[in-house]
């Protein structure tokens, strides 16, 4: 059994720094062309903008605004502090804490590094919304990225029957992807931002949890070595 364990994790980990290899270069692309203003991009952008605001509707747009305010940094803190005083409660489950922290904080800085790099200007077709900020990547997309994700890996590893895994991660999912929706539907960030701050937040998480589950394979190794001896 503890073989077993140790391979899976070995996997795990492996599968994890592969991803953000192909997330980072991903990332990379699209960051290139959103960056020249390639045609392709103001294209899409301009195309999926138009798509989604037309469905515009008193209701669509208070949907729109409670996401992104479940979205907003003030919110993300406040539940990233719930996560983190559950996670410290249950002591086989303390070193995940750090990992959140090393999630959500990394990536919220991330996104700022990468805002002030590329500086891009916010769209202005039909804005519901004030931001100040630049707009590549999204903030929103990324930080509910971070949050949910690294949820979703906390929960899938905490909760034992299957079919409440698999509920768990798909709301998580969907409030990911309704957060980054939002955020083109009130007119404060192109498809391409959302799209990126996806990108570079999952790129962010695969490294982190590839870390830590690195560190859980050398925990269990020492462990086994120590009862071997």
């Amino acid at each position: 059994m503890p073989q077993r364990t140790t391979k899976a994790s070995m996997r795990h980990t492996a599968l994890c720094f592969i991803g953000f290899g192909l997330l980072t270069v991903a990332f990379v692309l699209i960051a290139m062309l959103v960056g020249s203003g390639h045609q392709s991009v103001m294209n899409f952008d301009h195309k999926w903008i138009g798509r989604i605001q037309n469905q515009e509707t008193p209701t669509w747009t208070s949907v729109a605004e409670t996401l992104s305010w479940i979205g907003s940094t003030q919110v993300v803190i406040v539940l990233v502090v719930a996560l983190l005083l559950f996670l410290l409660l249950i002591p086989r489950l303390r070193w995940e804490a750090l990992l959140v922290v090393c999630a959500t904080g990394g990536s919220a800085l991330l996104n700022i590094l990468l805002k002030n790099l590329f500086r891009r200007d916010r769209p202005d077709i039909n804005r519901l919304a004030e931001e100040s900020t630049f707009s590549f990547p999204s903030g929103h997309s990324m930080g509910a990225f971070a949050l949910y994700g690294i949820l979703a890996y906390v929960l899938w590893r905490l909760i034992e029957p299957l079919p409440l895994r698999i509920i768990a991660l798909l709301l998580c999912i969907l409030l990911t992807l309704t957060i980054g929706l939002s955020r083109i539907y009130l007119g404060v960030h192109y498809p391409s931002d959302v799209i990126g701050g996806y990108t570079a937040s999952a790129a962010w998480l695969a490294l982190t949890i590839g870390i830590f589950e690195y560190w859980r394979h050398r925990k269990v190794r020492r462990s086994e070595y120590r009862l071997n001896a």
